[in-house]
């Protein structure tokens, strides 16, 4: 069977994630990999042992036609770019989170992938998780009833990573693009992928991450000349109404002072509801008493997702399978990151 070849643009941190996914899958070759790090990308495709080594997206594409397919591992910043120059040189493409730096960039990169006639994937890793799989089974049996509110969280007490995540103009954002994103796509893929409406957001820089010295928190990796830069917001917050009537909360924040880390989703409806914190449990009502369900096996996200995530987008294109996270739904989350932002900077609600 010929295999895939698949090229990596961008192979810091994230991008090990990919190329394990398609180590492991056995219609992929690992063909080609693209970093501006020499560094890293030496360091990169030595472990790997990748030698078609490129410092230039437009490089790599122009002479290895023979590529099928690419990750975008980059910067945020040259999510849209490398996406749309790969789709343009008729390549399939797995874009990481959050698929862009905006939603007109997010609409560009999909307008290329269907003129292309090309599969576009987005990392919405936590779709992949076996409380995604519990939770949307839940719903879809009619155990939860109608959906109406949600809540969602992605603390970090002293988590900002430096480098290019505090950087605006390379990640358009802090803790809302890079940590909110998870949670808030979790909850509309449980829900059933419902529509934005209006949002209404605030966002904070009050803790300066110069401000401590303790660094044994999350730091970026790999080589970067703009440390000190840190512009972006330190919480965000956002109250977002959806068509069907359902509300979600969420908070999300690189530093905030506070006991711990957490994470946790809650989705409530006329049925039941759902948390998720780390592993899922479902709470009912049964017999007129209210009960509360647990499950023998751990439901909590462990890292397999993004294997199976890869394995989604290579079926995709061998097969035709339908992609679990699809451009569309990058659109409509960008959609939402873009009013978050507005909103704090106006001080009143947004309608979409």
């Amino acid at each position: 069977m010929k295999k895939l070849k698949v090229g990596v643009i961008g192979v810091g941190n994230i991008s090990s994630t990919h190329i394990e996914g398609y180590l492991q899958n056995p219609a992929c070759e690992l063909y080609a990999f693209c970093d501006i790090n020499p560094a890293t990308l030496k360091e990169k495709g030595e472990k790997y042992g990748v030698t078609r080594l490129y410092e230039s997206c437009d490089r790599m594409l122009a002479e290895l036609p023979e590529l099928d397919a690419v990750s975008v591992c980059t910067w945020n910043n040259a999510h849209a770019p490398c996406t749309i120059a790969a789709l343009n040189a008729g390549k399939h493409v797995f874009c990481e989170k959050p698929m862009a730096m905006n939603a007109t960039e997010a609409e560009k990169m999909r307008a290329a992938a269907e003129k292309a006639g090309k599969v576009l994937g987005v990392g919405f890793v936590r779709r992949f998780g076996n409380d995604a799989d519990l939770a949307r089974a839940l719903v879809e049996d009619g155990k939860m009833g109608e959906i109406y509110y949600a809540k969602a969280n992605y603390i970090r007490r002293h988590g900002n990573p430096g480098g290019w995540f505090s950087d605006k103009s390379r990640s358009g954002g802090g803790p809302l693009i890079d940590l909110g994103v998870h949670v808030i796509d979790l909850v509309r893929y449980i829900a059933g992928n419902p529509k934005p409406v209006s949002v209404y957001g605030a966002t904070f820089r009050k803790l300066d991450r110069s401000m401590i010295k303790d660094t044994r928190g999350y730091v970026v990796t790999g080589s970067d000349i703009r440390k000190d830069v840190c512009d972006v917001e330190d919480l965000a917050a956002a109250m977002i109404r959806f068509e069907n009537g359902c509300v979600l909360t969420v908070e999300t924040s690189y530093s905030l002072n506070t006991d711990r880390d957490t994470g946790r989703v809650e989705i409530f409806g006329t049925k039941g509801g759902i948390i998720i914190d780390p592993d899922l449990s479902f709470h009912s009502v049964l017999e007129d008493r209210m009960t509360d369900v647990t499950f023998p096996s751990s439901t909590a996200f462990n890292g397999t997702e993004y294997a199976k995530e890869i394995d989604n987008f290579v079926s995709a294109i061998l097969h035709g399978t339908p992609l679990r996270a699809p451009a569309e739904d990058g659109i409509q989350l960008m959609r939402i990151l873009d009013a978050v932002y507005e909103s704090a900077r106006t001080q009143s609600e947004v309608k979409l």
